[in-house]
């Protein structure tokens, strides 16, 4: 098995935070397609993993949360049934919370816009927190149940 270069793996990622695609970085840096996804995949991981173990105990006081809207594949009123119940395919929606003061990200969450990914993120972002903060969302009812199963009275 071949392994990369530090040197060409920095241009990849180079390449891939500069906003390429991922044809586009393969033709600039002459790398098969697979071996992108690869790398992509692995650094995926281990930032993630990184961000998990050290975003914690946070001071962040001021938080705006909101949602982002894309879709995989096809739009949803476009997909074929048999895709139209499968996570990956059609709408997905990305959970961020932003602190207001520093821009930090300190969490994020992928998947259906719904009160149980609400919840999940909410909780991922309260155990990450230090301190009571200020939440500020865009309204959307699934906030609601979402911010008291996660903060309490503990938040603004």
């Amino acid at each position: 098995m071949n392994k990369l270069s530090q040197e060409k793996r920095c241009q990849i990622v180079a390449a891939l935070v500069e906003g390429n695609s991922i044809r586009a970085t393969c033709r600039m840096t002459d790398t098969a397609k697979g071996t992108v996804l690869k790398l992509l995949r692995d650094l995926g991981q281990v930032c993630a993993g990184y961000q998990d173990e050290h975003l914690r105990d946070l001071p962040c006081e001021r938080l705006q949360c909101d949602e982002i809207w894309s879709f995989c594949y096809a739009k949803q009123k476009n997909l074929r049934d048999e895709y139209k119940r499968t996570f990956g395919y059609g709408d997905v929606w990305t959970f961020t919370a932003i602190c207001a003061d520093t821009k930090l990200i300190p969490t994020w969450r992928v998947g259906s816009r719904d009160v149980g990914t609400a919840t999940d993120f909410m909780q991922d972002l309260a155990e990450r927190l230090a301190n009571r903060a200020q939440i500020t969302t865009d309204g959307h009812v699934m906030y609601l149940s979402a911010v008291e199963d996660a903060f309490g009275a503990n938040v603004d």
